[in-house]
């Protein structure tokens, strides 16, 4: 019986291998070269996985031959190369493995935010850019069924969560069939623009009016309850994975965000 990690280095570079230009692009040619795009993606993955920082990732993929074997390498990287490169690759590649790792075609999701600390920032930087909040705020869309995340979003700011709901709904707006969410996603142009889309709002009204309370009270029949699978995937992810992110600036913070995610929705379809 093959062990989870194996397993799960296995599924990162196949789905690594459907989104770059070259898969069968050598892992790491000999007598130098470039590392392979899909060997980095699949190798940052496992650093999530592992949840560890560069160096020490390095040092525990020197000891395992066989996961080193499952990436194409005989050697790892240095963690200098494994860092920079994390720079490097295009936020669209995350993106598109979160696509992948989260698809489910038709599905009710659920909208739901979280706080991820961003303690390990260089102050310096933070002085700089005059950035004042110490977590990110991370939005997610779950699929209340598989309780996969189809989508994520990021920001630095106290941004309401209005505005971002309906960014998170029109992004998804071909698959996605109802939207669940608390009484910060709902406004009278939001429920509408969902319409429009075909997508059925299943959002909890601020209660000003008996009308409201009328509403509110309903929503146990059309299953609002399951509004709470998007608290159940941020608990699994933080009691597995992180609860923070490592990355110094917020472009890199933004990117970690999302290889999370990639990764909770890998290891779920695995334990599935």
């Amino acid at each position: 019986m093959k062990s989870e990690i194996r397993c799960f280095t296995r599924e990162c570079v196949r789905l690594a291998q459907m989104i770059v230009a070259d898969p069968s692009e050598p892992a790491a040619p000999s007598g130098g070269g470039r590392f392979a795009e899909w060997t980095m993606l699949a190798l940052h993955c496992v650093r999530i996985k592992f949840g560890k920082s560069y160096r020490e990732t390095v040092d525990l993929l020197s000891e395992m031959p066989g996961i080193l074997a499952e990436l194409g390498l005989r050697y790892p990287p240095h963690f200098t190369t494994l860092c920079d490169w994390f720079k490097q690759l295009p936020m669209s590649h995350w993106r598109t493995l979160l696509a992948l790792t989260g698809q489910q075609g038709s599905y009710d999701g659920a909208v739901d935010a979280t706080g991820f600390s961003r303690g390990k920032i260089s102050q310096h930087y933070a002085q700089r850019s005059g950035y004042k909040r110490s977590a990110l705020k991370v939005t997610a869309l779950v699929d209340i069924d598989s309780l996969l995340i189809t989508d994520v979003h990021c920001t630095t700011s106290g941004k309401d969560d209005n505005p971002i709901g309906r960014q998170v709904a029109r992004r998804n707006a071909g698959d996605l069939q109802r939207l669940l969410g608390d009484k910060g996603y709902d406004s009278m142009p939001f429920r509408t623009e969902l319409n429009a889309a075909g997508i059925e709002p299943v959002i909890k009204y601020r209660e000003f009016t008996d009308h409201d309370r009328a509403h509110n009270g309903r929503l146990k029949d059309a299953g609002y309850g399951q509004r709470w699978m998007a608290e159940t995937a941020f608990s699994a992810i933080k009691r597995t994975i992180s609860t923070s992110v490592s990355a110094r600036s917020w472009f890199l913070q933004f990117r970690e965000i999302i290889l999370i995610a990639v990764v909770y929705n890998i290891l779920r379809r695995l334990r599935q």
